[in-house]
């Protein structure tokens, strides 16, 4: 809207200096004329990089103050869209010596970076005839329209694409880099659930998975909030003080945080299981460590969704980047709660290392499936560190660089590298696949993966200030990214086979069930999704509308949710009594959570998506952000039939928490004390 603001008032201007009347009141031969002198003035760059000075016109002078006037507005009075009156005040503030903020008029601050981001969007880098948003966003009437560089690179990366998927499935196919079975037909492992040994660490594990139960109840509610808001936008049910108290920006960051906090706190839980049964024995001291880890995670948890909750609402005054909301998506974090966050972290790999020193030891191959278990492990907490690269005062684009480390290579890569490693782990674990295979496996895996996903990376940085090159690497790697992805669809076949062999006495086949969603997800969510709207011609009109959502659900939820309850189940089935576990309503909840999640997918998230790239196509982007737009019957119509998809997930949410938070109450005592030998599989011998 700053775009459109700035131009038409730019517009307006040049009317009344020109011909004495508004623009409105031109014939249309004047109107052409105004328009396209406008442009001409406004795409001109007047900045001097030798003395930092940017110029502007009368015209943009008008502008700018017409945008200040509006965000004036805006902020001190709400917008009829819920947005609070008296949002941004002076006494959220000390008067002088403000960290990260000027001592000067808030509203001001915030409406001239609004102006800044419609003049960079307008003007072209010096030397070039593109703006610095590469002509971003698509407003024909400012003379922002797609380049060619965004419209070859999408049919380019198209054509790549089906050359490397040949290419990659004749050396898949050719070598046999595929998980081999490790039993022949008709000779299934015997597995015995009360002869597995348990260890005092592995039995704590248990409330780590309770607690993320919990939280992904939390995460959803939070979900379904969003959701309402898009229909009633300034109460909930005609409830106006839930909206006071949890307005949308509040509500979304809780529904992101809680989302990474309950998928990441499933997989240390695991990470926790899963070590004494790699090293062979329960480390001294070992559960102390993990009833350490549990609390401070309930510290981090609640410190930062309070410490958010005070900073949006301007009580923290200048604490509010260090234990506040630092205002990124994905990012929300205070400083205080990132620094937590990544101590925990590594605590976390310390337990899992003292739990699988022995079996470093004994793997002499410091590339072998032990090894290459603690390498993804210490990549976790490794590849959170670039959110530090960021601080208020760093340049937005170099700040949204480093964002997409965290949501792109941190989330969608190396929590994609550490799933498919504890996927491998787990079923030479359980004997059903063999070890070298798998390791042969990984390693493609891996190439295919990180090797498109790392420069794959750019799709997030065509229109962002970047370079125009970003279009060309993000075109073509992201969609080398859809090939992993699509690859692991016959993971999910063979995991059906493997459960499917393993008949009625299979004692994993709740988590079978979630990973062969995690599969399909994979290729659907990730891979589908993510792909329509990766293409730089696509995501010139879609970037930031309901596609992407679509894309998200599909990928977070569907992908690394549901790997997130596989590794719950895989490990609370080996710590809860037999006689308490129940694959009929854990299987009732995996349907509900695939169809709840393809429903809310498909009959919102998708069609809204289409029509706002339609009106962003055939009006400009402004048009297909408007509340107008939101407004519309049919949009409105589409967020209510929202409800039931979303009830239906929620059946499953919930079915999954009372199972979880009911296992505490049925674990089995452990079987082996600290330092006392296991008897489980050695996987540094060799088959």
């Amino acid at each position: 809207s700053s775009c459109k603001g700035y131009f038409y008032a730019c517009l307006s201007l040049s009317s009344t200096t020109g011909y004495g009347k508004s623009f409105s009141q031109l014939s249309k031969d004047e109107k052409t004329i105004i328009r396209d002198k406008v442009i001409k003035e406004i795409r001109k760059n007047r900045y001097n990089p030798v003395t930092d000075v940017l110029v502007l016109t009368d015209a943009q002078v008008y502008g700018l103050q017409k945008v200040r006037d509006y965000y004036r507005d805006v902020f001190t009075n709400g917008d009829g869209w819920g947005l609070q009156k008296g949002l941004i005040k002076e006494s959220d503030m000390p008067k002088t010596n403000r960290a990260w903020v000027a001592d000067s008029d808030q509203i001001q601050q915030i409406a001239d970076f609004f102006f800044w981001t419609a003049w960079l969007s307008s003007t072209p880098r010096i030397g070039d005839n593109i703006t610095y948003t590469n002509n971003w966003p698509y407003y024909e009437d400012a003379g922002n329209t797609m380049t060619f560089s965004a419209m070859w690179w999408s049919g380019a990366s198209v054509t790549i694409l089906i050359l490397f998927v040949a290419i990659i499935l004749y050396f898949f196919y050719r070598y046999q880099l595929s998980m081999q079975e490790a039993y022949k037909e008709g000779q299934f492992p015997v597995i015995d659930l009360r002869k597995q040994p348990l260890t005092p660490s592995q039995v704590k594990s248990g409330k780590y998975f309770a607690i993320v139960a919990v939280l992904f109840f939390v995460q959803t509610m939070f979900g379904a909030l969003l959701a309402h808001y898009y229909v009633e936008p300034d109460s909930f049910f005609g409830i106006k003080w839930i909206h006071d108290l949890l307005p949308f920006n509040i509500a979304k960051g809780y529904h992101l945080q809680l989302a990474i906090f309950w998928i990441a706190t499933s997989w240390l839980g695991m990470g926790i299981f899963i070590a004494p049964l790699v090293g062979g024995h329960e480390p001294k001291k070992q559960g102390l460590l993990v009833d350490i880890l549990f609390w401070a995670l309930v510290v981090l948890v609640g410190g930062s969704m309070i410490g958010q909750w005070l900073g949006v609402n301007g009580y923290l005054g200048n604490s509010w980047f260090l234990l506040g909301h630092q205002g990124w998506e994905y990012i929300e974090l205070g400083r205080i709660w990132q620094i937590i966050l990544v101590v925990g972290m590594l605590i976390w790999l310390f337990i899992v290392f003292r739990g699988i020193k022995s079996g470093l030891k004994r793997e002499s191959d410091k590339g072998g499936l032990i090894h290459l278990l603690f390498y993804s492990a210490i990549a976790v907490p490794f590849f959170y560190i670039f959110a530090f690269f960021m601080k208020p005062d760093t340049n937005f684009t170099m700040a949204d660089f480093w964002r997409w480390w965290i949501i792109h290579l941190w989330v969608e890569g190396i929590f994609e590298v550490f799933a498919v490693v504890v996927i491998g782990f787990l079923l030479v674990q359980l004997r059903l696949v063999t070890k070298k295979s798998t390791v042969r496996a990984l390693y493609f895996q891996f190439t295919i993966l990180l090797g498109s996903g790392v420069i794959g990376i750019g799709h997030h940085y065509y229109y962002n200030g970047s370079a125009e090159i970003w279009i060309a690497l993000g075109a073509v790697f992201s969609a080398l990214e859809v090939i992993p992805l699509t690859l692991l669809i016959l993971e999910a076949y063979e995991q059906y086979k493997m459960m499917r062999d393993g008949g009625v006495n299979f004692p994993y086949k709740s988590p079978f069930w979630f990973l062969i969603s995690t599969a399909i997800w994979n290729l659907v969510g990730a891979g589908v999704l993510g792909f329509l709207i990766n293409l730089p011609a696509v995501s010139y009109f879609e970037h930031g509308q309901f596609l992407t959502p679509a894309h998200g659900h599909g990928a977070m939820m569907g992908v690394y949710g549901m790997f997130g309850i596989a590794v719950l189940l895989y490990s609370l089935r080996n710590i809860v009594k037999p006689e308490a576990w129940n694959d009929k309503w854990l299987k009732f909840a995996c349907w509900m959570l695939n169809i709840g999640l393809a429903g809310m997918i498909a009959v919102t998230l998708l069609p809204i998506g289409i029509l706002q790239m339609k009106e962003a196509f055939e009006k400009g982007y402004w048009a297909s952000r408007s509340p107008e737009f939101l407004q519309q019957d049919i949009v409105q119509n589409l967020n209510l039939i929202r409800a039931v998809p979303d009830t239906i997930f929620l059946i499953g949410v919930i079915v999954i928490m009372g199972f979880s938070v009911k296992a505490l109450f049925h674990l089995r005592k452990p079987t082996h004390g600290e330092g006392e030998a296991l008897p489980v599989v050695d996987l540094t011998k060799e088959e």
